[in-house]
């Protein structure tokens, strides 16, 4: 029962105080303090740099994981009154999509949940904000449908502070993974990184299209159990001569019909 509290009292100043370290968890015997500081980091991130941009509304994280490998998470500005963190999901990435640099890193590794949620942490920590004031997407480095343990380990993290219509995950296309979290009791939004309304098209931007094509994630899309006013995300990057025709856009609206979508279009 002593160490069912104690655990307790752990988990309740990560999930929602303003410590730092140990030492600072002030409710916790000094012997124990020092011995799970002696065993344990605080954080499984450490920001090392951060750069802001021009009207310095949106804040990128370089985050030092403690194998030395190294992600980014980013603070964005979000319409309506919360601010959106966007979080990596993988060191690297393996999906080699043509408009993403992080796919030329490949893939280092699966991150583990506790080093997603930190991400959120330590950006939070830099800003002086609380999660209950964010918004979270899982947009960052990496394919979060290819760590789907990684990622529902830090849904259920999540899911304590922050409610699951405020919590968004991309994916990529996985269609066999849609209906792992389609099944959980908790979902997130759903974003899907569609760019093209065309296979030809959509497989020289993205080569996952060749292994899952578009009718199998447009059936997976339709299948995925929607909320009220909770609709799907299309993620469309416009590139130049390539998807951003009028007949491309018209392509897109006939492949999304009866899909209860938003269609998000990047410039």
């Amino acid at each position: 029962m002593q160490v069912d509290r104690r655990a307790k009292q752990i988990r309740r100043h990560a999930m929602h105080g303003a410590a730092s370290e140990f030492e600072e968890l002030s409710d916790l015997p000094k012997t124990l303090r020092e011995k799970l500081a002696a065993s344990f980091r605080w954080s499984a991130v450490e920001l090392e740099r951060e750069e802001a941009s021009a009207d310095g509304e949106t804040r990128k994280a370089l985050l030092r994981l403690a194998d030395g490998h190294h992600i980014e998470s980013v603070l964005m500005p979000h319409h309506g009154a919360r601010n959106a963190v966007c979080v990596s999901t993988q060191a690297g990435c393996p999906m080699a999509c043509a408009f993403c640099a992080t796919g030329e890193m490949g893939l280092v590794r699966n991150l583990t949940a506790g080093e997603i949620v930190g991400q959120l942490y330590a950006v939070l920590d830099d800003v002086n904000a609380s999660a209950q004031e964010m918004r979270v997407v899982f947009m960052g480095m990496g394919e979060p449908f290819l760590n789907p343990d990684g990622v529902s380990g830090a849904l259920d993290v999540l899911f304590e502070v922050v409610s699951p219509r405020r919590v968004t995950v991309s994916t990529s296309g996985i269609t066999p993974v849609f209906a792992r979290f389609a099944s959980l009791k908790k979902r997130p939004n759903l974003a899907v990184s569609l760019n093209a309304a065309d296979d030809e098209t959509r497989a020289s931007l993205m080569p996952i299209d060749r292994t899952y094509p578009l009718d199998g994630l447009l059936r997976a899309m339709r299948e995925w159990p929607l909320e009220p006013r909770r609709p799907l995300t299309v993620e469309y990057v416009l590139i130049a001569g390539r998807n951003d025709s009028s007949a491309d856009a018209t392509r897109l609206a006939k492949l999304l019909s009866g899909i209860d979508a938003k269609v998000n279009v990047i410039p």
